[in-house]
């Protein structure tokens, strides 16, 4: 059990099981990049845990490259995103992973689609570490996905309720 601020959360995903998903998803990264030289595009701040876990699996050359979007109030989400620190390299031409943390409704995945399109980057996958297909209701393809999860409020691993649980290692629901 664990309490932040005034909500309570319950064990739900144990570490062991998050870094199963991970190595799965990175051996899939290895084989269709091998010669490649991605861009890793991380959605701070939530996937900091999750990028650094699949860029240190990652056997050929990369870089790196973080966007800050947030929508979330409390528990909920807005449905309003927000770009809070931009592009900063060029990625016209370049092939692009978008590394989530968490893809529930997918207005995020709609505003960084965006972003990709008008950058004009050659082409982009989506590897989220968490997926609710419940929630989701675009059409944007996910290519990768570690865990699908029903569709309730989690923290821990990146995740967080109002600022806290990021630094967990394990996944709690709230209870």
């Amino acid at each position: 059990m664990v309490k932040l601020h005034d909500l309570e959360f319950e064990p739900f995903i144990s570490e062991e099981k998050i870094m199963i998903a991970i190595t799965e998803i990175s051996a899939t990264l290895n084989r269709e990049y091998a010669d490649k030289k991605p861009v890793f595009l991380g959605v701070l701040n939530g996937s900091f845990m999750f990028a650094s876990e699949i860029i240190k699996r990652f056997n050929g050359d990369c870089e790196v490259s973080f966007v800050k979007m947030g929508s979330y109030d409390g528990t909920e989400t807005t449905g309003n995103v927000r770009t809070l620190l931009g592009l900063n390299q060029d990625l016209k031409g370049r092939q692009v992973i978008l590394l989530e943390d968490i893809v529930d409704t997918g207005n995020t995945l709609v505003e960084i689609d965006q972003i990709l399109k008008k950058a004009e980057v050659k082409d982009y996958k989506v590897a989220t570490l968490f997926f609710k297909p419940e929630a989701y209701s675009k059409n944007i393809p996910i290519q990768y996905k570690g865990l699908e999860i029903p569709n309730e409020f989690i923290v821990g691993f990146g995740l967080d309720y109002d600022g806290l649980g990021r630094n967990l290692t394990q996944v709690y629901k709230r209870k």
